[in-house]
């Protein structure tokens, strides 16, 4: 008698024990790596629209544009980075140009 009460005391702690482990965690997928020039790109698109900032000149649709750079990178989507990376560069730089056009004044 004292055997089989043993034998379920074991049974029991092993079964709570059992419910103390958690689950695994399947892997996380590796995400395919950028090219050096979608790297370069998207570093040049950064500091574009990061100066275009600092002076006042950006646009949304540089900011959009790098967005979608940086969700690209995410993804290993190295084509749409080199992509939108050159349109927001492009769209700082527009920015920054339209800061040197003369102010027109309406009415005179």
């Amino acid at each position: 008698m004292k055997q089989v009460l043993i034998t379920l005391a074991a049974a029991g702690f092993l079964a709570l024990a059992g419910c103390q482990t958690t689950p695994s965690q399947p892997p996380a997928a590796a995400t395919p790596a950028l090219s050096d020039e979608a790297k370069a790109a998207l570093a040049k698109a950064e500091a574009d629209v990061k100066a275009a900032d600092a002076k006042g000149a950006l646009w949304t649709t540089a900011e959009d544009a790098l967005k979608a750079a940086k969700e690209a990178a995410q993804k290993g989507d190295s084509a749409a980075v080199i992509k939108h990376a050159k349109t927001a560069s492009e769209h700082a730089a527009l920015g920054l140009a339209q800061k040197s056009y003369p102010l027109s004044v309406v009415g005179k």
